[in-house]
């Protein structure tokens, strides 16, 4: 093997470094925004539920009257 196999060898392999790198990042960031999509789903499920109680409670219950 002379220089320029070593060389090239090498190159090849900080490319190959560099794609799995870039593929980690990718696969990271897309399980990032499936996540960020989750929380935000069950926050405003929540949120939904928490609207729906306090509607019902504020209509089910009668407001007290005041006597003069």
């Amino acid at each position: 093997m002379n220089v320029d196999d070593v060389v090239a060898a090498r190159i090849e392999a900080a490319r190959v470094r560099i794609q799995a790198a870039k593929r980690r990042r990718e696969e990271l960031s897309a399980a990032r925004a499936r996540g960020l999509a989750a929380r935000h789903a069950a926050k405003l499920r929540r949120l939904a539920r928490d609207e729906t109680k306090s509607v019902t409670k504020s209509v089910t219950e009668a407001p007290e009257k005041e006597n003069p």
